[in-house]
């Protein structure tokens, strides 16, 4: 029988008869933000290759920790190989996984680790604290002298604190030169130049009713941090609404994505770390149809798919790439 893909919402996704002789699934957060839309690209990509069939499957909003727990049981129900999984939920995804995994099924996380991070079989990942990093640096040799008064907004992905949320903002942070406490919890630092944490989901709307928020309570505001990219051209709406879209606040971001490099080169975004969701996914499908996981070194615990810097206006000593650069590699 010709093998067929199978691409299916959480809603459609069920205990279905397998349309091939081997089914792979792949459950990301949402199924809209453009991170995901990509990574889903390089697993049907990747699966139409090797011949399997793919289940998709997402939670209704990012955060959503039942959906993707349901998405799983399916997929056991299924008689899946294994799976690909973007975490809502860093912890309280863990039972589900060990259930699946004590089925046999295969199980790698890409992007947000679990915690423990040794709850899967393997991670493939961004370096999400090194992504911070470099946008942090960035930030503080952009100010120069300005650095020491700043004042911050940090626009993070939820209140659970999921590790790609603490990895990056605690990322920025340290390239900012901010003590941060612990270095994975984000809220117990005591740097005055700290204005605001704010939740946005890595959504745009909810990113400009966080980024106003904000201005509330910060309205002398010059540089803004974003767990992401949505969250950045929603904070940038809810700036050029109160006459701060001209050039007095530095917006950085993470993803790099088109959109995102576009908005680099448009100079709404100052900067931001590209990742490669299509590569996480298509080496993830790879790994689980071989049962062959690349070397990870143990020092690190995951894969690292690679962090790179765009801006239009480097900084000396931080390693960066250009806008142009950026766009021919957005989201490969």
């Amino acid at each position: 029988m010709k093998k067929l893909m199978l691409a299916a919402s959480l809603l459609a996704l069920s205990a279905a008869p397998v349309l091939a002789d081997e089914t792979i699934g792949l459950i990301t957060k949402t199924e809209t933000n453009p991170f995901f839309v990509k990574m889903r690209e390089g697993a049907q990509a990747k699966a139409k290759e090797l011949g399997v069939t793919l289940i998709t499957a997402a939670g209704k909003y990012d955060g959503d920790n039942d959906g993707q727990v349901a998405a799983i049981e399916n997929l056991i129900a299924a008689g899946a190989k294994g799976f690909a999984i973007v975490p809502s939920d860093s912890k309280a995804i863990v039972p589900t996984i060990q259930k699946a995994r004590d089925a046999g099924l295969k199980v790698i996380v890409l992007d947000t680790p679990l915690d423990p991070m040794n709850a899967a079989d393997a991670t493939f990942a961004t370096d999400n604290r090194k992504a911070g990093m470099l946008i942090g640096e960035w930030a503080k040799g952009t100010l120069g002298d300005k650095a020491k008064d700043a004042r911050i907004v940090f626009l993070d992905l939820a209140t659970n604190q999921p590790t790609v949320d603490f990895l990056r903002d605690q990322g920025f942070m340290q390239g900012f030169g901010i003590d941060v406490k612990d270095p994975n919890k984000i809220g117990d630092e005591d740097d005055p130049r700290i204005c605001t944490h704010e939740i946005s989901q890595g959504d745009q709307e909810k990113g400009r009713t966080a980024m106003e928020n904000a201005l509330q309570k910060c309205p002398d505001v010059n540089v803004v941090y974003t767990i992401n990219e949505p969250a950045a051209a929603g904070a940038w709406e809810a700036l050029k609404a109160v006459g701060k879209d001209d050039g007095s606040v530095l917006l950085v971001s993470i993803d790099g994505g088109c959109p995102g490099v576009k908005n680099v080169q448009a100079g709404t975004l100052g900067a931001t770390s590209q990742q490669y969701p299509l590569k996480m996914a298509a080496m993830a499908l790879e790994a689980i149809h071989t049962g062959k996981i690349p070397e990870i070194d143990p020092a690190v615990g995951f894969l690292d798919t690679g962090a790179q810097l765009i801006t239009a206006k480097p900084v000396d000593g931080v390693p960066s790439i250009s806008v142009e650069e950026g766009l021919k590699l957005c989201w490969g």
